[in-house]
């Protein structure tokens, strides 16, 4: 849980500076291509994890 918070931040982050500097325009798509893994990491946990309960 506490990485999955972290690399949100992370990801936040680097998409604000990304887009207050407009020179840096690959920290904004960096920032939103983490964001993106990371909530598919979340969910492919939270699908695993509930199929293991199930068995069970």
């Amino acid at each position: 849980m506490a990485l999955f918070l972290f690399l949100v931040i992370v990801a936040i982050v680097l998409g604000l500076i990304g887009w207050v500097v407009h020179g840096l325009d690959y920290l904004l798509i960096i920032g939103v291509v983490v964001l993106v893994v990371d909530i598919v990491l979340g969910v492919v946990r939270l699908v695993r994890r509930s199929r293991r309960r199930r068995i069970r």
